[in-house]
């Protein structure tokens, strides 16, 4: 049996427990994707105008660096989300989002949601609650992986 967008949504932590209602407007802004290993879903500086809810696959997110070419970040899997920069003026990806097993997700026009959240304030900010969670776990993760690459001598 097919599930629709809303009901995939419902079941994802970032999404679950919102009402139905609101369920329904984050819904009409996603589409189902499918994309190859290999591929960018966003690069540095690029307009942010979207996210992904990762259904199936893996994606590193990277910053290149000079001399040593792509060192990755963070790396995000089944079940969570990529993305949140489409949340922040000026909506820019501030890393690279390179596929490195084929992933399938819900792609979200943060375009479209952005124009929700500020016709419904209570859903923006309830998003941004939920979203906010998600930035602070990537920033521990990406202070680990530093912590990792530099040595802990300097670490408080």
């Amino acid at each position: 049996m097919q599930r629709s967008i809303a009901d995939l949504l419902a079941h994802h932590d970032v999404f679950n427990g919102l009402p139905p209602d609101d369920l329904a407007l984050i819904a009409g802004c996603g589409q189902n994707t499918v994309v190859a290993a290999g591929t960018y879903l966003f690069r540095e500086g690029d307009p942010a105008d979207t996210f992904f809810v990762l259904r199936e696959g893996r994606v590193a997110m990277e910053v290149f660096v000079p001399d040593r070419g792509p060192l990755v970040v963070d790396t995000a899997e089944q079940g969570e989300i990529v993305g949140v920069s489409w949340l922040f003026p000026p909506y820019r990806w501030q890393f690279d989002g390179r596929v490195v097993e084929p992933v399938r997700a819900i792609r979200l026009d943060g375009a479209c949601l952005r124009g929700k959240c500020e016709a419904d304030p209570r859903l923006g900010f309830e998003l941004m609650k939920r979203f906010a969670a998600i930035m602070q776990r990537r920033m521990r993760s990406a202070r680990l992986r530093l912590v990792d690459l530099y040595g802990g001598a300097h670490a408080r």
